[in-house]
Parts: C-alpha cells; structure tokens; sequence
C-alpha cells in the first residue's frame, strides 16, 4: 500500500492539533485513530517529528516514541494493512498544550515539505522498498537508547526515521535514496561515537 498522490503532512499535524486542542491530556491511541489508515507514512512520520520537536528532549521520550515506530515497523513489513498498538503504548497520555506547541513548532517545516517534496521516481516507492523501509527504521528504533547515551544524537535516526515516513506519504523516491543515505549517516554516527562513551 503506497500514500495517497495528495497526502499532505499539514493536514496530518491539523487533525492532531485540533484533536489536542479539545483536550487536556491526549493519548497515543488518539493520536494514531487521527492518522487513519490511509497509509504507513504517517505512522512513521509523525512520531519522528514528535521526536524532533522538544519533547524529543525529554529524557527517555526518544526511547518511547521509538518502541512505536518499532512496533508500526514490524507490522508493515509482515504485511499488515491495519496497523495495531498494544495498549501499553495506546493509553499512554501526553498533555494536550504540548501536543499543540509540537505541532505548532514544526508547522512551518511541514508546509515545507508539502512544498517541495512528492511525485519524483515513484518506481522506487514499491511495495518492496516500503518494507525495506521500515526494517531501516526497525533498526533505527531498535538503537535509540543507545543513542539517548548522547546528547541530542537522537534526532539522527529521529531524522531518518521521519524522512523515510515522509517519502512513503508523498510517494517520493529521491526522497526515500534521501532517506536512506541519512540512514548510512547514522550507522557511521553509531559506530564511531557510541564505543567511545
């Protein structure tokens, strides 16, 4: 399954801010019945972004946000056309008002996005690359708390994660190579600064 030609990450982030607008504390559960199922990207989107913003900050937050996009990893490289949260995860609350400066702080990069990404060499947005896509990001998730270990190291994956989320959304394939030369950027991150701590 491939992201709708027209998905666009600011009317993602507006049903969210709305939804976390009306409500004083909102759960993760909520946020992912507000992503539908119109396709993988945002699962793997929106969460990065999350981690990019300053609750990424918080320790152990990138850890967190990283056992989700683990979790919507797994299940779209077997296959799954309906992604699932346990409720450990799903009931997990965060406060509306911090939902709504997250969104709010990376409004400006989403219109962005929306501007200049989408439509380039969608023959590499298959059904294949998208699984390879998300056992990238398995991986990535996987070696988080290795990399909270560093201050603000988090954001790398967190970067790869949300540029291999946006590719699958927009259906861009430069964007996916993108991704996954970030992706190499990080591994050698990894390996060269981790041992040394």
């Amino acid at each position: 399954m491939t992201a709708p030609k027209n998905a666009r990450v600011e009317d993602i982030l507006d049903r969210i801010g709305k939804r976390a607008a009306d409500e004083k504390r909102i759960s993760v559960g909520d946020i992912v019945s507000e992503l539908g199922q119109r396709s993988q990207g945002p699962f793997l989107l929106v969460p990065a972004l999350i981690g990019l913003t300053p609750i990424g900050a918080i320790p152990f937050a990138p850890t967190f946000l990283a056992a989700i996009i683990a979790v919507f990893s797994l299940q779209i490289i077997i296959g799954r056309t309906e992604l699932w949260l346990p409720d450990v995860l799903a009931d997990r609350e965060i406060e509306g008002d911090k939902v709504c400066s997250g969104v709010k702080r990376i409004g400006g990069v989403a219109e962005w996005m929306d501007r200049w990404f989408g439509g380039r060499f969608e023959s590499l947005i298959s059904g294949v690359a998208v699984r390879i896509a998300a056992g990238m990001c398995l991986v990535l998730s996987l070696g988080m708390p290795m990399f909270e270990l560093v201050p603000f190291a988090a954001f790398a994956p967190m970067t790869a994660i949300a540029a291999f989320g946006l590719a699958i959304l927009v259906s861009d394939g430069l964007l996916m190579v993108a991704a996954l030369a970030i992706t190499i950027a990080t591994f050698i991150f990894f390996i060269e600064v981790i041992p040394a701590i």
